[in-house]
């Protein structure tokens, strides 16, 4: 058999949800992004929203969901917070991705650095923005990523592992629709090269076209991106997980912000009987 050499392992990045550049042997080891790694596997995926500076529950947390979703867009928190709780327990379990407030270089670079291994990009209105999104949060040859010194490496590059020609596989792209002008644009969206997952935001859309959730046309708009991103070969999530069961699109949505534990965990500020698909706090459904 012909053997790969290694710029064409790391072309085979290019393609959505390549086969991680592993060993010439053809062998198929399981990602560090293990969020993304039950995604390729079929799987739902929760987080918790992480939008305060608190290590200890951060950490507890993170042993308990499969990603933790970094508020950087609805809150105060830095780079320098997000970065010293993910220093604290990176292998807790949950994957650390933040959501950022823009597709800009100086934030997808900053969150990569840090050791986020996945990012989520708002209000995705058209092909600009989702372009921004992936040529920012991938290495060369595949993108534009520069080589930083944050902690990322000393996270992730161990046990043998190179980082850098590992990153591009396990990094997690998800870009939010969030109003008709996005829905309009949805597969073109959603067939940029790079971009993993296409979500809903389900309460900005509701906001930004003015139909309830409830409403005939805002499930219209619900199908044409679901019905859209499949036929791009990529991955339907939804921001309000309540819509991960007894909906016509919940058998294939796999992405979403909050949402129940992998244990049956539930966070202390709950407390018993509380909703665990209710959106986070000040994200009223």
């Amino acid at each position: 058999m012909r053997k790969l050499s290694a710029a064409s392992c790391l072309f085979s990045a290019v393609a959505l949800f390549s086969a991680p550049a592993a060993a010439q042997s053809g062998a198929k080891p399981k990602l560090y992004n293990t969020a993304k790694q039950k995604l390729l596997d079929g799987k739902q995926v929760f987080s918790f929203t992480q939008s305060k500076f608190d290590i200890a529950g951060y950490c507890e947390a993170a042993k308990h969901y499969d990603y933790a979703w970094f508020e950087m867009q609805h809150s105060t928190l830095e780079f320098k917070d997000v970065e010293a709780m993910i220093a604290a327990c990176p292998h807790a379990g949950a994957t650390p991705m933040v959501r950022l407030p823009d597709a800009q270089e100086f934030h997808i670079q900053h969150a990569t650095d840090i050791g986020a291994l996945g990012v989520v990009i708002p209000t995705v209105d058209d092909v600009e923005r989702t372009r921004e999104a992936t040529k920012w949060s991938h290495y060369p040859p595949m993108a534009r990523r520069s080589a930083g010194a944050g902690q990322a490496a000393s996270i992730w590059g161990i046990n043998g592992i190179n980082y850098r020609q590992t990153f591009n596989d396990n990094m997690l792209v998800v870009v939010m629709i969030e109003t008709p002008t996005g829905v309009a644009n949805a597969f073109d969206i959603a067939s940029v090269p790079g971009i993993d997952v296409v979500i809903i935001g389900n309460n900005d859309l509701s906001s930004f076209s003015g139909f309830a959730q409830e409403d005939d046309r805002y499930k219209q708009m619900i199908k044409k991106v679901h019905d859209d991103t499949l036929r791009a070969g990529k991955i339907f999530g939804e921001a309000n997980a309540k819509y991960a069961t007894g909906y016509p699109q919940s058998s294939t949505s796999k992405f979403f912000q909050n949402g129940p534990s992998k244990d049956g965990w539930v966070p202390p500020n709950m407390g018993k009987g509380a909703n665990v698909n209710a959106p986070p706090p000040g994200e009223h459904p």
